[in-house]
């Protein structure tokens, strides 16, 4: 059974083991950090940038085997706590395919609107992660067409993200 806990700097030297390709470090970060691969201290320094932020915080997703998933919460809008995005969303590499990620992002839409009483969650992602889309789609999530659409350039390319959101 997946349950979910807050992140605690000791999660990131199981969590940057995950990130095996650049190409699957960059669909998780984007441009968010300057050098492939990272270490478990370069994880905790940026998370320790909004270590006082009570608008953002990191969640573990762990069972008996241990720590299976990662991802991040935010109030994305400062005067606005009716809506979460979801970020930074990853699932162990060595058990992908089975059902955690989407148990995990069930779990935390669970957490959001029954604990921090939400009524959207949204969330970005690259429009080359299919695997993604489609787990957050089985988790009740849709598209949103936005007038500008968010890209990233990455790895020599550019990176458009699809916005999806999940409503009450």
């Amino acid at each position: 059974m997946l349950r979910l806990r807050p992140y605690k700097a000791c999660d990131a030297n199981t969590i940057t083991k995950w990130l095996k390709s650049e190409y699957a470090f960059r669909q998780w970060s984007a441009d968010r950090y300057e050098k492939y691969p990272i270490t478990a201290e370069d994880m905790n320094l940026y998370y320790d940038r909004d270590k006082d932020n009570e608008r953002i915080w990191g969640m573990t997703a762990f069972d008996d085997t241990g720590i299976i998933g990662h991802l991040t919460m935010r109030f994305p809008n400062e005067n606005n706590l009716e809506e979460i995005r979801f970020g930074f969303v990853l699932v162990d590499d060595t058990k992908r395919g089975k059902g955690y990620g989407k148990e995990m992002i069930s779990l935390a839409v669970q957490y959001a609107f029954d604990f921090i009483k939400v009524k959207k969650i949204s969330l970005g992602v690259f429009e080359n992660n299919t695997a993604a889309i489609e787990c957050y789609k089985s988790c009740g999530f849709r598209t949103v067409e936005l007038k500008d659409v968010e890209s990233y350039h990455c790895m020599g390319e550019v990176w458009k993200c699809i916005e999806m959101e999940r409503t009450i």
